[in-house]
């Protein structure tokens, strides 16, 4: 093990090698005191480049990341800063990061640098997927919920009043560098919610992931690297296995969206004011009420293990159900033969055994609403 930095261990580099049958398989590089001008130059030749970011993580990082890539002889024409937080996953901003790019000159065989959380790789990649009919993308995540699973696997898009990722397409990257050390600049709440996909995809898993969760959960909230880095990888393997069987969504991919079918209609009705992180915890909570009822396992109390270990809220404030079955309603996973009053959920017949498709009448999905919401 390398030295002690500022309380954070250094651990071995480690990747994971994500393939699909769209496009050529990239690397998953995980390090800390990452080098990305080498890490770059390994998937690209150097070329003209933009780079987008947030106002949060712009001030941090983005000095070091374009040095970085002008040493390695990258020509950035633009760094365009949006303001943070899930408006900007929206049509407005989009179109301004369009026009930006524009406006600099970025041409046809020009790469995007995607650096920040889950909104600015989801900005990042619908930008790069649609101008000039199609850029290469660089994904540098800077949370831990983007690096253990927005930032893979290639699924970008935008947000609609009417609810969350309603516009959007596939691109997968061309290399997913992340620098353990970028997460020790975030907030602790913010760290669980990435905790918090990890804790899904475990679940999701099961096996070594699985019982891996409860040693490493603890360590993780301490900004451990190793513990941390075990955690990203394991789920990154997970992932990446996933995608490489279902690119498009077609039917394996859609377990993926464990705890999401209530945690995007809990976000739609709070107005986005709600943390990704903790409305997939919650949302986890209701299917595992739900799987307990529909399929038989009762897997509550090991959710709730899980997810205090991790930091994450076992119930949210109390909201419209209604609302957040409306926007449940309009979420892109449903059929057209559903009907009113019906949804789709991934559920789970096991630790290690979901389940996609399972219908859900409205009041089973308002009962278990319900029981996540504070009283």
């Amino acid at each position: 093990m390398a030295p002690d930095r500022g309380g954070l261990r250094v651990p071995p580099a480690g990747s994971v090698t994500v393939g699909t049958g769209s496009a050529a398989p990239y690397e998953v590089r995980v390090e800390s005191d990452l080098d990305l001008s080498a890490a770059v130059s390994e998937a690209l030749p150097p070329g003209a480049a933009a780079v987008l970011t947030d106002s949060s993580v712009g001030p941090l990082h983005a000095d070091a990341v374009v040095g970085a890539l002008a040493g390695a002889g990258w020509e950035i024409s633009e760094v365009v800063t949006v303001p943070a937080g899930e408006p900007s996953k929206s049509l407005a901003v989009y179109e301004t990061v369009l026009r930006r790019l524009a406006a600099a000159g970025l041409s046809r065989d020009g790469t995007l640098f995607a650096l920040g959380g889950g909104v600015v790789g989801d900005l990042g990649g619908f930008v790069a997927s649609s101008y000039m009919r199609g850029i290469y993308l660089v994904q540098l995540p800077t949370s831990l919920l983007a690096m253990v699973d927005s930032s893979v696997g290639g699924k970008v898009g935008l947000d609609l009043p009417e609810g969350k990722n309603l516009v959007g397409a596939f691109l997968q990257p061309r290399l997913v560098a992340a620098n353990l050390d970028w997460l020790l600049t975030l907030p602790d709440r913010e760290l669980s919610q990435g905790l918090a996909e990890v804790v899904k995809m475990g679940i999701l898993s099961g096996g070594s992931f699985f019982d891996d969760l409860h040693e490493y959960l603890g360590p993780a909230r301490e900004r451990d690297a190793e513990a941390l880095r075990r955690l990203i990888l394991h789920s990154v393997r997970y992932k990446a296995a996933v995608v490489a069987a279902d690119e498009r969504e077609r039917g394996l991919r859609a377990v993926l969206n464990y705890g999401h079918t209530v945690a995007h209609g809990l976000e739609a009705a709070a107005g986005y004011d709600l943390p990704h992180g903790e409305a997939v915890a919650v949302g986890m909570l209701a299917a595992a009420r739900l799987s307990h009822e529909k399929l038989g396992p009762d897997l509550v109390e090991v959710h709730r293990d899980l997810l205090r270990a991790a930091g994450l809220p076992l119930s949210v404030p109390a909201t419209d159900v209604e609302a957040v079955l409306n926007a449940m309603g309009r979420d892109k996973k449903r059929r057209s033969s559903d009907g009113e009053g019906r949804y789709r959920f991934v559920l789970l017949e096991g630790i290690g055994r979901p389940v996609h498709g399972v219908p859900v009448t409205a009041s089973e999905a308002r009962a278990a609403i319900g029981s996540i919401l504070e009283r």
